[in-house]
């Protein structure tokens, strides 16, 4: 008996050494490193080596002189999706454009090809938008499609909002505008950005 606990802590100590903090994991990835994943995961999340971020998602948390680090947003999203692919945003970036919006929003959203919906990740939740196309920056020209596309569902005065839209437009680079609204628009928006192209 005394062996074969002796055994299983060598195991559960190999795989910890393969672990490099501030990484996040998926099961199957850890599995690749042990004979016995469940058990040995279960060791590692109850020792605080691992924590789980949801099904099948741990992280190894990085030590800062002020605590653990929380994980790397790219990296959690990066893990769930199992894809690079995505642009991760937020509400709150429109207030950067100068066209009335002042809300904040305890929100991350996702553009991606796979996940649709919202998934908790460790301590954030995040708001998972299929989309067909999206940029890998978000440039201004995007952002002022995307606010347009996103309007609705904004706590913002919307009038004001589209006013103030249509005439940053007029001082954008047109040809990019174009070229976003064109990709990235949906039906109600091309038609709000068409006068003004």
């Amino acid at each position: 008996m005394a062996l074969f606990v002796h055994l299983e802590m060598e195991s559960v100590d190999r795989l910890r050494k393969k672990l490099k903090p501030g990484e996040v994991y998926r099961r199957g990835e850890l599995a690749s490193w042990s004979s016995s994943v469940d058990r040995h995961i279960g060791e590692l999340v109850k020792d605080g080596t691992l924590q789980k971020l949801s099904g099948g998602l741990f992280y190894y948390p990085r030590q800062t002189v002020f605590g653990q680090a929380p994980p790397d947003e790219r990296k959690l999203v990066s893990g769930f999706l199992k894809d690079d692919e995505f642009l991760l945003t937020s509400p709150n970036v429109y207030n950067s454009l100068g066209v009335g919006t002042t809300q904040l929003y305890n929100t991350r959203v996702v553009y991606n090809h796979k996940r649709h919906g919202k998934f908790r990740l460790g301590n954030q939740e995040f708001d998972f938008r299929v989309k067909h196309r999206f940029p890998s920056l978000a440039t201004p020209e995007f952002l002022l499609v995307d606010l347009v596309n996103n309007l609705n569902s904004l706590a913002e005065d919307k009038e004001k909002v589209l006013k103030n839209v249509a005439q940053k437009a007029t001082g954008m680079n047109k040809t990019a505008l174009k070229k976003s609204v064109a990709r990235y628009g949906n039906v109600g928006t091309k038609k709000f950005f068409a006068p003004l192209l």
